[in-house]
């Protein structure tokens, strides 16, 4: 009983005492530490301060003074600090230990211990109780360093006690207990704190504490550091009482991730929609007058007006009305502020050009959708960055037009008209390369009094050419680079190149100087001059441009890697040969162009890009460039302008394949982007489930149904009831769903009858079914069966189209339910947030009935992980920042379509995460919102409120731009009952049209402006919009003439209105109607797809697959594929030889369970069944995807030749058929093929395959971890024929087995096991040897007194293992490979039976190279081992580095 209850009292602590006297009226000492308690407390000096502070206040003063406040707060902290130092003195007095004290003399008494302590000792004394506290050596060191500490001071020739510390008893043998216990009694204890109080009342003279401050200092050496502080914290004005804050309190990436920094709060308070702030964040905002603002206006309209207007089908007519609609998009966006949503809702009628013919009938045509308003913003936020850019570049020439007085037309003629970034780059470059000593000049002027001193900067070639007269031979080449550009241009424009008097030669002897002393320097730099000058014209990168974009063609050529990586069966092969792509064939195809590049990523292919008409292009280029002269100066100066030519164009085309290639990659990653945005939309663009007899946007009740992964057996189905209200009422699960059959006398599974029971109480509108397999097809059909046969009906509902029995109630409805967000949400951290009591099936099912409920809802709930979702097989191509961007304008389209009820926002999570995308919000504004909402009482009446309301003690939700974007999405269902509740709210109508919802509401119910006013004086100013409503009345805004309204507001306000106009009409009668397409189910291919997993490009007729074989009859095979499809192959489909009347029985071939691979002949995506063959003529034929290419696209020649050199190799190293063995395990696969199917395997599985080293060879490729294989050679001895098996199986000349399966079970098994105990071992470290390194430096940082080593896998030789070791703090890094062979591991030689073991060997290996090093006189010769890539240079032993090699001397 001792052993658990402690019968022993313990003295009572000291905080008990204080605790006791303070009950019983005691004082209590301020001293917490026990000092004397005269000793001055900060705590009291600032309530001093504070007393002083506060009776100036009273007697009328201030204390504002900076100056003032600085000193006190200094005096503040300079008694704080002397009354610290007078504590740690007194500290410092009692932590001198036993051998301080004997230095000084002092012996202190013991003291005793009370009889009634509580002891805790361990088996050795009672050393534990002394330890202080873990510092960083304890945080870091094994479990069993923390009693095993060195002692200090330590000898260099304590080498045995150093090998201990090194390995740090991992682990020592069960038969030598002597040897531990020797070692635990050896170890030193640590010593604790010395309990003597006060060492200078300890009777010591002056003399003898003078001698220990000198020998230990007296605590203030230090003071300095802290002075220090402070005179820094003084000079940054720190004030030790300012408040926290929470950059004080959160690390900077957790304020950013919470939107709790600075820039945050700015977005919150600023009055301008979030996403405009952050996508206008990288450029500065510009103060315009009107007129400023309507001449950019203008022109910025024109510039996105060329970028559009092509994408259109317009007439030229159109072309103007189109740019003035453009012009008014913009004037919202960026001088009202007005987001996307708000324009295509209530500025529609600027979207749209309406003119009267003849008749007077109005015509209307749109010219701009949704769509393009997104684009117009993107091509805003271009155009911005252009603009200044050009600003900047215009601003450089300013400064280089005050040093040089001349004008340079080139800039002047381009910047005003550039309309690319590119265009402005070129300009940019060329300022740079032909002012470059000016803009030098410029960034290194410097003030002095006033006058600028220009700094002498170092001249370059080109700059030292330009300023000598060696720069008249480049003058000579009678033409500059800009006019020969023009003349490229405009072919009237004729040749206008001059040539000079004198050779070229004989005119660069007249220029040499200093800089270039002989005539071939000058001539030498004189080409390189022009050729650059060329390179860098603007005008002619313009030219080079156009070319290219329209007359340059892609070529894919594959790479030495890509010819033995890429086979028919890779995803690449459709680029192998891929040649003479245009551009413009690119257009519609963005993936493959994207996939082109990320195969020449990957070393596979080179993507080149080549002019079509390359020779006439160059033709053109040199008669532009040459002269029309005859004569031997033309000719000589000709030749010089040819070989300049060439030259520049080398470079140019350099310059114009890198920039064609990266914008078009740009381009193409925009419309893909495009692409998968309007998937999404579709997605989202979808109403709930409507029940029969509902109106759409009913919610409806759902029984959700999944059987997981099909597994079958107990509780395999599992199922859930959720209301309208999205409460899960009921949930369960069922084994069997099988309708019984009466002929066959099978009775109904017991579950059905609990099932019927079920939806007779709950009365469903919906069943949904979905799952992981093809076996939910099979639950959807016994669903359907169980609604057949017992007639199961669902709610009743009022059909309004019958004269008699209009209450029915219908079949209940079994629909397959996209799972693509609850294959995310039941296993994400939030669905364990949301329902911790629930399993994942129960979740998975909650979020099949939450889709029914509301799509939009349940993809909003990602977030950020909605690019998990496919959209396009390509997506993974585009940047992942850029995929979000175009998904969130999807999600803000549909968002804002559909609107958030403000009465579920503050109870309701799914609809709190609709509010960021509701126009104007953000994820900043809207936490916002949503905490003003809830100070405000937590609801809201009207959308006035959310602007604030003082009076009423309502704070703003909403500033006012803010409110104006968002008012009319955000909609407060109608409450005739509240007296401030407006019906107007309830509709998707605008607070700045609710005027003429009045107008419209008082003009279809005939009353006139005197009735209007009593109405109003009477019930309020709404009160015409709450009688219509409460009349019913809402019809008869149908009878208005709705034109003539608009044609007055259009004459009186000059305001578009008509479009509005029919908006508050239909919202009169339908508030906030759902205009969501109705929810349709799942067609073939979607179900397909999400059950299998697999797409019409994945799998398709004429594919050879993988197949396991379920059954095994005399005339036909039952076998099912990975993706679970089931499929036959007939007596007629097998192989030549196998099945019919001479053939060999399949069943002796052939096994269940056994893989094979067969072709698809057939395949049926509605029943997941397939039909196959075996044939060898079939299987030989090999499946081409079919692409539509234009012909010239793809070399053949290329293709055959590849074919047949790898047919040629191959036929060199086997020369014979391939062959086939009757085992599970074997597969006619090739070492890539192998690693492929066994990828998604375990660790430890096996493939079996032919080996290319002829038919007595077999390999075997068994997966060592993720991504990690090792084959293995299998020679066959003793073989009956050929193509038989070996009765004897050696594997790398030493391990023999009889069969295959042998060979697996213990050869295979066991070094697979091996690999999973090294990768449990707490020193195995998941990461590579960068890895494993830093932890082993981090390590050592920490313990610098230590050594340590760990392990990590070896993935450039499968198999082995590498031991990294760091033998001290400053030492390098050794790594020592460790093998894995059957049942043991290899180190240096040596097999070790398990970890422990190894490691211990180690120890020993250790002690033995480090005397050989030491014995040694000079280096042993350096080589290689496994995985050690050579230590070239080091001292090796056996292979690897030894300790002396590595410089740590004798100590070890």
């Amino acid at each position: 009983m001792t052993t658990l209850f402690d019968l022993d009292a313990e003295v009572g602590r000291s905080d008990e005492d204080e605790d006791y006297e303070a009950a019983n009226g005691e004082g209590r000492s301020n001293n917490a530490n026990g000092l004397d308690g005269n000793m001055e407390d900060s705590s009291e000096e600032g309530d001093d301060d504070d007393e002083e502070a506060e009776a100036e206040v009273r007697k009328g003063f201030i204390v504002d003074d900076p100056e003032d406040d600085g000193e006190r707060r200094r005096k503040k902290r300079k008694r704080r600090r002397e009354a610290a130092n007078e504590e740690r003195d007194d500290v410092d007095d009692e932590a001198l230990d036993e051998e301080d004290l004997d230095l000084i003399g002092v012996r202190p008494a013991s003291p005793q211990e009370s009889k009634f302590k509580r002891l805790k000792r361990g088996h050795r004394g009672d050393d534990s109780a002394k330890k202080g506290p873990a510092g960083l050596d304890d945080i870091f060191a094994d479990d069993d360093d923390l009693d095993d500490r060195r002692p200090v001071g330590r000898g260099r020739d304590h080498l045995g006690a150093d090998l201990d510390d090194f390995i740090e008893q991992d682990e020592f043998s069960d038969e030598d207990p002597e040897l531990r216990d020797e070692l635990e009694v050896t170890r030193r204890p640590n010593k604790g704190l010395a309990a003597i109080n006060n060492y200078r009342e300890s009777g010591l003279d002056e003399a003898a504490i003078e001698d220990m401050d000198a020998a230990f200092g007296n605590g203030n050496e230090y003071d300095w550091v802290l002075q220090q502080e402070e005179d820094e914290e003084d000079a940054m004005g720190g004030d030790p009482d300012k408040p926290i804050e929470l950059k004080d309190v959160f690390e900077p990436s957790q304020l950013v991730e919470r939107m709790l920094t600075d820039e945050d709060a700015e977005i919150r308070e600023t009055d301008v929609p979030e996403r405009y702030q952050i996508a206008r964040k990288p450029f500065k905002t510009e103060e315009l007058t009107e007129e400023e603002q309507a001449t950019l206006i203008a022109e910025e309209s024109t510039w996105v007006t060329q970028m559009l207007l092509p994408k259109k089908s317009l007439d030229q007519t159109m072309r103007e009305p189109f740019r003035k609609s453009i012009a008014s998009i913009l004037r919202f966006m960026n001088v009202e502020n007005l987001e996307v949503p708000f324009i295509f809702q209530h500025r529609k009628d600027y979207l749209i050009h309406s003119e009267k013919d003849e008749r007077g009938e109005t015509l209307a045509q749109k010219l701009l959708d949704q769509d393009d308003l997104w684009e117009i913003l993107e091509l805003d936020l271009k155009y911005r960055a252009l603009r200044q850019k050009r600003q900047a570049l215009q601003r450089s020439y300013d400064a280089i037009r005050e040093v040089t007085s001349k004008p340079d037309e080139v800039i002047e003629s381009m910047l005003p008209v550039t309309a690319t970034m590119e265009d402005v780059q070129d300009l940019q470059d060329y300022m740079h390369f032909q002012y470059s000593a000016e803009l030098k000049d410029i960034a290194l002027q410097t003030e002095v009094k006033g006058t600028q001193k220009k700094s002498r900067a170092s001249r370059g070639l080109f700059e030292r050419m330009r300023a000598s007269g060696a720069y008249n031979v480049v003058r000579g080449f009678g033409v500059t680079p800009d006019a020969f550009a023009q003349s490229i241009l405009d072919q009237n424009m004729g040749n206008y190149t001059d040539d000079p008097p004198s050779q070229p030669d004989d005119m660069a002897d007249q220029y040499t100087d200093a800089d270039f002393s002989t005539g071939t320097q000058v001539l030498k730099a004189a080409k390189a001059m022009f050729a650059d000058e060329l390179t860098m014209s603007p005008r002619l990168r313009k030219v080079m441009k156009g070319t290219y974009f329209n007359g340059g063609y892609f070529d894919c050529n594959r790479t030495e890697k890509g010819l033995k990586r890429i086979d028919e069966d890779h995803p690449y092969y459709e680029l192998k040969y891929l040649r003479n792509l245009s551009i413009r064939a690119l257009s519609g195809q963005p993936e493959l162009y994207l996939r082109m590049l990320k195969a020449e990523q990957e070393g596979l292919i080179q993507v080149s890009l080549r002019l079509s008409n390359k020779r006439a292009f160059r033709s053109e280029l040199q008669k532009a460039l040459l002269s029309d002269n005859f004569s031997t100066v033309a000719d000589a100066w000709n030749s010089l302008r040819q070989e300049v030519l060439e030259l520049a164009i080398l470079k140019l085309e350099r310059l114009m394949v890198k920039s064609v290639k990266e914008n078009l990659k740009t381009e193409m990653e925009n419309q893909l982007a495009k692409r998968c945005r309007s998937v999404f939309s579709k997605k989202l663009d979808v109403a709930p489930y409507k029940p029969k007899g509902m109106i759409s946007g009913t919610t409806p009740r759902v029984l959700a149904f999944t059987n997981g992964n099909g597994m079958g057996g107990p509780d395999s189905i599992t199922w859930i009831y959720m209301e309208e209200d999205g409460r899960v009422l009921e949930n369960g699960k069922f084994s069997d769903m099988r309708v019984g059959i009466p002929e066959k006398d099978l009775p109904d599974s017991p579950d059905i009858a609990s099932f019927n029971e079920l939806v007779d109480r709950r009365k469903p509108d919906v069943i949904g079914v979905s799952g992981f397999t093809v076996e939910t097809r099979t639950l959807a059909k016994q669903l359907q069966n169980i609604i057949n046969h017992f007639d199961l009906r669902g709610a009743e509902f009022e059909d309004e189209e019958e004269v008699e029995d209009r209450v029915k109630r219908e079949k209940l409805d079994v629909v397959m339910v996209n799972d693509e967000v609850a294959r995310l949400y039941h296993t994400s951290e939030q669905s364990r947030v949301d329902f911790p009591q629930y399993t994942p099936l129960t979740k998975y099912c909650i979020a099949l009935a939450r889709y029914l409920h509301n799509p939009l809802k349940e993809y909003a709930s990602l977030g950020r992980n909605i690019t998990s979702i496919l959209f396009d097989p390509s997506q993974h191509l585009i940047p992942q920042q850029k995929l979000m961007n175009q998904l969130d304008t999807a999600m803000v389209d549909i968002v804002n379509l559909v609107g958030v009820d403000v009465d579920d926002l503050m109870s309701h999570a799914s609809v709190q995460n609709l509010l960021p995308y509701i126009c104007g919000l953000g994820p900043r504004k809207s936490s916002a919102m949503l905490q003003a909402i809830n100070r405000n009482g937590g609801s809201v009446i009207n959308r006035a409120e959310l602007v604030g309301d003082p009076e009423a003690g309502k704070v703003q939700a909403v500033s006012a731009s803010i409110w104006k974007n968002c008012a009319s999405f955000l909609y407060i269902p109608y409450d005739a009952s509240e007296p401030a509740a407006n019906y107007l709210d309830n509709t998707r109508v605008h607070p700045e049209d609710y005027d003429l919802a009045k107008k419209m509401a008082a003009d279809a119910m005939e009353i006139d402006e005197e009735d209007i006013k009593a109405e109003v004086e009477e019930y309020g100013e709404w009160a015409i919009v709450r009688r219509i409503e409460k009349d019913n009345q809402t019809e008869r805004v149908n009878d208005l003439v709705l034109s003539e309204y608009a044609d007055q507001i259009l004459r009186d306000f000059n305001l578009k209105k008509r479009a509005t106009l029919e908006t508050i009409r239909a919202e009169f009668q339908t508030p906030f109607e759902e205009l969501r397409r109705a929810y349709r189910g799942m067609d073939t291919e979607e179900v397909f797809t999400m059950l299998t997993g697999e797409t019409n490009e994945s799998i398709q007729e004429h594919m050879v697959v993988a197949v396991s074989i379920r059954k095994v009859f005399s005339d036909h095979l039952e076998v099912r594929m990975d993706n679970g499809i089931e499929g036959g192959v007939s007596e007629s489909e097998f192989p030549s030889g196998i099945g019919g009347g001479d053939g060999v029985d399949p069943r002796q071939v052939f096994q269940p369970r056994q893989a094979i691979q067969a072709k698809i002949t057939f395949l049926d995506r509605r029943t997941f069944v397939a039909q196959l063959t075996l044939r060898e003529d079939e299987m030989r034929r090999v499946f081409r995807k079919e692409i539509d290419r234009n012909p010239g696209e793809w070399d053949h020649a290329q293709e055959d030749d590849d074919k047949r050199d790898a047919a040629r190799k191959k036929d060199e190293i086997t020369g014979r058929a391939q062959r086939v063995i009757k085992h599970p395990a074997f597969h006619p696969f090739n070492s890539t093929q192998a690693e492929e199917f066994l990828g998604p395997l375990n660790r430890g599985d096996v493939v079996i395959r032919p080996s290319s080293k002829g038919l007595d060879h077999l390999a075997v490729t068994w997966k060592v971890s993720d991504n990690i294989f090792r084959h293995i050679d299998v020679l066959e001895l003793d073989k009956v024929n050929e193509f038989a098996v070996g009765k004897i199986l050696r594997v790398a000349g030493k391990y023999s087995y009889a069969d295959l399966d042998e060979l697996i079970e213990f050869h295979i098994k066991p070094m697979a096991k091996k690999v999973d105990e090294m990768m449990g071992d707490e020193r195995f470290n998941v990461g590579g040897r960068t890895e494993a390194e830093q932890w082993l430096t981090s390590y050592l940082e920490a313990n610098p007194s230590r050594s340590m080593y760990n392990f990590y896998i070896n993935r450039e030789h499968p198999g082995y293992f590498n031991m990294c070791i760091k033998p001290g703090y400053k030492a390098a890094h050794l790594v020592w490979p460790v093998k894995i062979v059957p049942g043991a591991f290899e180190l240096k030689g040596n097999e070790y039976p398990d970890v422990r073991a190894l490691k211990n060997g180690f120890k020993t290996l250790w002690e033995v190279e480090k005397g050989q090093s030491q014995r040694a006189k000079a280096p042993p010769p350096v080589r290689s081992g496994p995985g050690m890539g050579g230590m070239g240079g080091m001292g090796m032993a056996n292979g690897y580095a030894t300790p002396m090699a590595m410089g740590m001397g004798r100590r070890y």
